[in-house]
């Protein structure tokens, strides 16, 4: 039965993909500690944490390794998915996945690095040193705090591949994005405001300015695929 053959089909490319992690993460476990030490070096490095549960070091040591497993599995996770997903699609559907997914790659990739090399060295001297009160950081809120930071601002990142899907759907237009960009704006500030740590202009500045330059990305992409 046909359903039966998409069911074995989805079986064959999760197992896959989880194969592929279970190898990154074997990889990843050669790297975890030189892994840890660049990520804490906004904090001047792992010598300045300060960890007061037994088994809170492991648990970050787990932690990193897992997810980097993951991002080094993550080639082949979407290679699955595209072998899954291709052979139900149409020429043109085709041709915009395959357009798609990389594109999406990069934007993830670039609001992870926007966080890392923009967000974080200037969030975090601000955090730990506010009305100059000594922080301890400890392991476990550190890497909670900039893991949950990257993923966030990567994810909003992804704004002009969801608005030109949605252009492409008919749900939207880009006039109606260009005629929309006041609540745009709201939009986009409550979002800042929502993800970045602190309240103050400059942080919420750094994450609002770049989000509504994607916004304007977005009426282009949205404009491209309406047509």
């Amino acid at each position: 039965m046909p359903l039966l053959r998409h069911l074995d089909e989805l079986r064959k490319r999760v197992f896959k993909a989880f194969a592929a992690v279970i190898v990154g993460v074997g990889v990843s476990f050669a790297f975890t500690e030189q892994a840890i030490n660049y990520l804490a070096s906004p904090i001047g490095g792992s010598e300045a944490l300060v960890s007061i549960e037994v088994t809170e070091n492991i648990a970050v040591y787990m932690r990193v390794a897992l997810l980097g497993g993951v991002i080094l599995a993550m080639p082949v996770i979407l290679y699955q998915a595209m072998r899954f997903i291709l052979p139900g699609l149409q020429g043109r559907e085709k041709l915009w996945l395959i357009l798609g997914v990389p594109f999406a790659s990069l934007l993830f990739a670039g609001g992870v690095a926007f966080t890392w090399f923009v967000m974080i060295p200037t969030a975090v001297p601000f955090l730990t040193s506010f009305i100059g009160i000594t922080t301890q950081v400890r392991p476990a809120s550190y890497f909670d705090f900039i893991t949950n930071l990257m993923f966030w601002i990567g994810l909003s990142f992804e704004m002009p591949i969801v608005f030109m899907l949605l252009a492409r759907l008919k749900f939207v237009t880009a006039k109606q994005l260009a005629s929309g960009w006041r609540y745009a704006v709201v939009a986009i500030t409550i979002v800042a405001a929502a993800i970045t740590p602190t309240v103050d202009p400059v942080n919420m500045g750094l994450v609002t300015l770049p989000l509504m330059g994607l916004y304007l990305i977005s009426i282009v992409l949205a404009w491209i695929a309406g047509r």
